[in-house]
């Protein structure tokens, strides 16, 4: 198991953590598998999506601050109760299948560290798994 370090520096930010991945995933010399990624964050989350093509990433953001507003009243104290219910909405894990020692990602696929309450130093856990013969 490898770790990542991502530093954000806004509050909401997705930033494409893939070539740190790929660099992983080659290291680990797995040819045919799965790469699993986790975060141990209550507040963060992980997606695939475009990432060609910046205003996809621009219109995810935008979209969960309009689904669940920070302003709104919420029963949790700390002030990021938005925070939460994002993560929870994303997810925390993703799976991508490994073939020929390389993601099967698609053309313009990317892995997206989501950021809901930094700027924070986050963990992004990353396990090679080989196929079974």
């Amino acid at each position: 198991m490898e770790s990542l370090t991502v530093k954000t520096k806004s509050r909401n930010e997705l930033i494409d953590i893939t070539q740190e991945v790929e660099r992983i995933v080659e290291k680990s010399s797995i040819k045919e598998g799965v790469c699993s990624l986790y975060i141990p964050h209550t507040t963060a989350g992980l997606t695939i999506n475009e990432g060609a093509d910046p205003s996809v990433i621009r219109d995810i953001r935008n979209h969960l601050d309009q689904l669940v507003p920070a302003e709104r009243r919420y029963l949790h104290a700390e002030g990021n109760a938005d925070s939460h219910i994002k993560s929870t909405l994303v997810g925390v894990h993703v799976h991508v299948p490994v073939t020929g020692g390389k993601m099967a990602l698609g053309t313009w696929q990317s892995i997206f560290f989501c950021e809901f309450d930094g700027p924070r130093s986050r963990k992004v856990l990353v396990q090679i798994l080989p196929a079974e013969s």
